[in-house]
């Protein structure tokens, strides 16, 4: 059987590369040899154990490929052909695909359903961070890349900006909305573009990192804040003239940017919710206005499928949004170890990293 270099979860704290079998594909599969895939930060929860995953899972859920291998049934693809697959991959005929939310595929309740069901890659099967990996109901996920189109162009639609333009999809934001978002990492710049996209007015961009500021004002932010030199909350309300945003995107993950989002909402806001939790949250009474607000709180996990790529590449190849600039480092997939190392701890102005086998 053959074999291949992948990146296995072994413990707590510890990644590492292993050698594993190239994955079989039923009739219904596609076996993708990665070309290019990065480190997410919910690969980064995995390694540090707040996420639970099974021992020697290999890691990763944003692939770039070419088509190596095609199942029995698999129609209107081809060998050799470029592809991406979202980091959630759908059947299509689960119950909660059947209700419009393919994100959370997977059996009903009685038969262990779960929420995150259709985060399948680096969740409940073998990931990306490999020479291989097998794409399941490969007619659903898989997308085709354009010609024109490089990997690192198309290395963020997978996961990171398919989440962060779902922040200010499930948020509704509207033409001439007030935006507020909180942390710009990759997810929350590609929120901020999102919002950008849909038509708000004016986005206030919050973190403390000058390059993320940056970067945030390149995609679109009209006023950038600096949370290690002044209160956001207050700040924000400056901004406003004291009515507060139409919407308020959480795309860090604690409680102090949860509730920070709250505080800053006008009357019937709301309150978009991309961060991954590891502690339970809490509401403070104040912030909620006792429960009489009118506000409304959603959270997303990534929408995935093959029409959702198409678009998120549709968007990329029209020149409305650029994310390539978020690639800040490189590393060959014998280097994964390091490149966790250096994502893990947000060292040397790191925004995302590129993976190649």
């Amino acid at each position: 059987m053959s074999k291949m270099k992948a990146a296995a979860f072994v413990e707590r704290g510890r990644i590492v590369l292993e050698e594993k079998p190239v994955p079989d594909v039923g009739p219904l599969d596609a076996l993708v040899r990665i070309t290019t895939t990065t480190i997410c930060g919910t690969d980064v929860h995995i390694l540090k154990g707040e996420y639970p995953v099974a021992k020697g899972l290999t890691i990763g859920h944003e692939p770039v490929g070419v088509i190596e291998k095609l199942g029995s049934e698999v129609k209107g693809f081809h060998e050799g052909q470029r592809v991406i697959a979202g980091a959630i991959t759908p059947s299509g005929y689960s119950n909660a695909c059947q209700c419009g939310r393919c994100s959370q595929d997977g059996p009903d309740a009685r038969h262990g359903w779960k929420a995150a069901g259709g985060w399948r890659f680096g969740n409940t099967i073998d990931g990306c961070q490999a020479e291989y990996v097998r794409v399941p109901d490969a007619m659903g996920n898989l997308a085709p890349v354009a010609d024109m189109l490089t990997d690192e162009q198309v290395l963020m639609c997978p996961d990171i900006m398919s989440t962060g333009f779902s922040g200010a999809e499930s948020g509704r934001v509207k033409i001439g909305d007030m935006v507020a978002v909180f942390a710009q990492g990759p997810i929350g710049l590609c929120a901020t573009a999102g919002a950008k996209l849909l038509g708000a007015s004016t986005i206030i961009a919050v973190d403390r990192l000058p390059e993320r500021l940056e970067m945030a004002r390149r995609l679109g932010a009209d006023h950038v804040v600096d949370f290690s030199k002044v209160n956001p909350v207050a700040e924000i309300l400056r901004l406003t003239d004291g009515r507060g945003v139409d919407v308020a995107i959480e795309s860090l993950g604690t409680q102090s940017t949860f509730e920070s989002c709250l505080r800053v909402l006008r009357p019937g806001g709301t309150l978009s919710s991309l961060g991954v939790y590891s502690s339970d949250l809490k509401i403070p009474v104040d912030a909620f206005a006792t429960g009489l607000g009118d506000h409304t709180i959603v959270t997303t996990l990534c929408p995935g499928g093959k029409e959702r790529m198409r678009r998120l590449m549709a968007v990329i190849e029209s020149g409305r949004v650029d994310l390539s600039a978020m690639v800040t480092h490189r590393f060959k997939l014998d280097e994964i170890e390091a490149a966790y190392e250096l994502f893990a701890n947000q060292r040397d102005g790191v925004f995302k990293v590129a993976i190649t086998p």
